[in-house]
């Protein structure tokens, strides 16, 4: 078990190195900063009590981890950035319309109870047949098609190659395919 003396150690030694893994990944010193921090504070908070030999590989999976952690909130970020600014034009931004109260306003004409009831419906059959899959595929499946990652993404944060990711995808989208289809959802 490290000590809070043997830990603060192996972060001032550690430190460093991981301040350049990190600035080497996002290119930006002040996220490099952020996640180096943010690590430390996942290892000591979560491993601390580890042995010290133990403590180097955990924490460069923790750094890689938040890194990837660090891409996926800046693309979610960039493409609702992307598309709220593309939705307004230069005179509706200068007089303050919010394009999501115009959007809101359109969805809901749209959109009639049936239809929403139905959507809300099929969603939750998705999800109650997700929880069924077995770990793995339920992390490749989300990672792929709800959150958009691509094949070489998914690797790296599920730590596997590109080829398990796509058997994990392949599988994951026949058991559903074939449980949605048993319970009459039809995509």
């Amino acid at each position: 078990m490290a000590t809070s003396q043997e830990l603060g150690q192996f972060l001032e030694e550690i430190e460093r190195r991981a301040y350049k893994t990190a600035l080497y990944a996002v290119r930006q010193e002040e996220h490099a900063l952020d996640i180096v921090q943010d690590s430390m504070i996942k290892l000591a908070e979560s491993y601390g009590d580890r042995p010290v030999p133990e403590l180097a590989p955990l924490f460069q999976r923790i750094l890689h981890n938040t890194i990837n952690d660090f891409f996926r909130r800046q693309k979610v970020r960039n493409l609702w950035t992307t598309l709220f600014s593309s939705l307004q034009t230069q005179a509706e931004y200068e007089e303050g319309i919010d394009p999501l109260e115009n959007i809101a306003a359109e969805n809901a004409a749209e959109q009639s109870p049936p239809a929403e009831l139905s959507r809300q419906q099929t969603l939750s059959i998705i999800e109650q047949e997700l929880k069924k899959l077995p770990p793995r595929q339920r992390e490749a499946f989300i990672m792929r098609y709800w959150e958009e990652m691509d094949v070489a993404e998914t690797a790296a944060a599920m730590g596997c190659s590109e080829g398990s990711v796509k058997t994990h995808c392949s599988r994951a989208t026949h058991a559903l395919a074939k449980t949605l289809a048993a319970r009459g959802v039809k995509l």
